[in-house]
């Protein structure tokens, strides 16, 4: 099946909520990496979502040409090229813009996605993240209308943040921000439903302790009945029912899998996971080399065996590691076996 449509995207997200499960969302940067996620979601008959960073992207494009768009760009055609090929759907979508970074990566795709469905091509990627946080509320808001404006007007979804993750991600460090913008207040979530629910479909990353990084189970304090809380806040002051927002959890490293589950009684469909299918990818390298190390490297004189440094042989354990870790994600957010096209 190819990427999903805008209406299968919508769809995914709305089964996910009513079902109470959510969708794994996979950081790549490589045609392997992304390889890894389709063969984990197929072997669990689970939807998710490739998703590239600014950092990426310009990785994608090559360490000459730094362009991330451009890197996202070729990352997409990819997917969309090879996802036929599996009986799962996938969204794509891209992680992290700062509003330093907007004119040179969100708005340019958008851009390509416009101009695809003038040629009657399929949109590029189903959503984009614009993390406005590091601004004042009402200025994070004024920007995500704009662009969910732009993003509406393209059968695009539009995932913002409120609050701060905190750690460290594509170089983006925020460990020196304040405790209290490590939690999204109801106030903020009542503001972003009230100003972006009438413009178009959008996702909020809010935030309740969560960090980027590597951490040890334990050792993430998280707070989700903040996100039951603000759920209940939109819910009294705008009459809606259930989980009114579409709610995504940044930094689940180091979180136990009982907060995981919880998360998701409270609207989360969506959840980012990056370190552990980075240490997934690299672990089984490390071992090709530690184990084949005679045949890795030319030493004394000898040549070496091109069976084992040929690429091709430590980047399929490394596909075949990631995936795994891809297929266990599925398991803790319970969307195994949930596909829209099981």
């Amino acid at each position: 099946m190819p990427v999903a449509t805008h209406e299968q995207y919508c769809r995914m997200f709305d089964e996910a909520k009513k079902g109470k499960y959510a969708f794994p969302a996979f950081n790549v940067t490589s045609t392997e990496t992304a390889n890894a996620v389709l063969q984990g979601l197929a072997a669990s008959k689970s939807d998710g979502i490739i998703q590239v960073s600014t950092g990426g992207g310009e990785f994608a494009s090559g360490s000459t040409i730094k362009d991330m768009a451009l890197g996202a760009m070729s990352l997409a055609l990819h997917v969309h090229n090879v996802a036929s090929r599996y009986n799962i759907l996938v969204g794509l979508h891209t992680d992290h813009c700062h509003p330093s970074k907007l004119d040179k990566f969100v708005k340019p795709l958008i851009a390509e996605t416009e101009k695809r469905r003038a040629q009657g091509l399929p949109n590029l990627f189903n959503s984009h993240m614009f993390d406005g946080s590091e601004l004042s509320m009402d200025k994070n808001i004024e920007i995500s209308e704009e662009l969910l404006k732009l993003c509406a007007k393209n059968d695009i979804i539009l995932e913002i943040e409120t609050g701060v993750v905190g750690g460290e991600e594509d170089g983006h460090d925020t460990s020196g921000v304040a405790n209290d913008k490590l939690y999204t207040t109801p106030e903020d979530m009542q503001m972003a439903h009230e100003r972006l629910s009438k413009i178009g479909r959008f996702l909020l990353a809010a935030t309740f302790g969560n960090v980027h990084g590597v951490y040890k189970p334990g050792n993430v304090k998280l707070t989700p009945k903040i996100l039951r809380d603000g759920q209940a806040a939109v819910q009294k002051k705008f009459g809606t029912a259930g989980n009114p927002l579409d709610l995504v959890f940044h930094g689940g490293s180091g979180s136990e899998l009982h907060e995981i589950h919880e998360t998701l009684e409270y609207g989360v469909v969506k959840m980012n996971i990056d370190t552990d299918t980075q240490y997934a990818f690299t672990r089984p390298i490390a071992d090709w080399m530690l184990k084949n190390y005679d045949g890795v490297l030319k030493i004394d004189g000898e040549v070496g065996n091109k069976k084992f440094y040929d690429p091709r042989a430590y980047l399929k354990a490394a596909e075949t590691g990631m995936a795994k870790r891809v297929s266990q994600a599925a398991d803790d957010l319970k969307s195994t076996g949930k596909s829209l096209l099981s």
